[in-house]
């Protein structure tokens, strides 16, 4: 088996082991961001402005999830470029 052929098969098991992870970690935080949706709007004391700060918290730690996800994709597409490139 040549070379390229093996590293181009290494990377896709990493690519397929990132993006099952990614998506477990994904999953986890939703239910996690469903949980304290909840907790906060069973909580008649809460305040307003903690109940803001926690969903300013929240968009901005998914937009990073999303931002991570779509910076690791790009780079697995490179590198699965130069070993398709013969």
């Amino acid at each position: 088996m040549e070379p390229k052929k093996i590293a181009k098969q290494m990377v896709d098991f990493n690519k397929a082991a990132f993006d099952n992870s990614f998506e477990a970690m994904a999953v986890i935080q939703e239910q996690t961001e469903k949980m304290v949706t909840a907790m906060m709007q069973q909580t008649a004391f809460f305040p307003e402005e903690g109940k803001k700060l926690i969903n300013d918290w929240m968009k901005t730690y998914k937009k990073g999830r999303e931002e991570f996800k779509a910076a690791a994709d790009e780079n697995f597409k490179k590198v699965e470029a130069y070993f398709s490139a013969k």
